[in-house]
């Protein structure tokens, strides 16, 4: 499951580079360190279900409140919805 994970999200991340605007890469690069330390940290656990993975990206998006503005933060919650729907799909 993990891999359909990372997969979905590189899928994700070159529709972005070909389609999306400075704020779509902003956030897509933004949200790909942090899936990528998830995925990690999934994977040391042995737990690759979809509540998980919500469990800990909504930890990283509390964590993006104290690194990011406002308007930046907005970007990266929205961008975590669109991936996270491409993942459900």
């Amino acid at each position: 499951m993990l891999e359909k994970y990372e997969q979905t999200l590189d899928n994700w991340i070159e529709s972005i580079v070909v389609g999306g605007d400075d704020d779509a890469l902003f956030a897509s690069g933004y949200l790909q360190g942090h899936f990528a330390v998830v995925l990690a940290e999934m994977e040391s656990e042995g737990t690759s279900d979809l509540a998980s993975l919500d469990e800990k990206m909504k930890a990283c998006l509390v964590q993006a409140t104290c690194e990011l503005e406002d308007p930046d933060y907005r970007l990266v919650a929205s961008a975590w919805q669109q991936l996270r729907s491409a993942i459900a799909a």
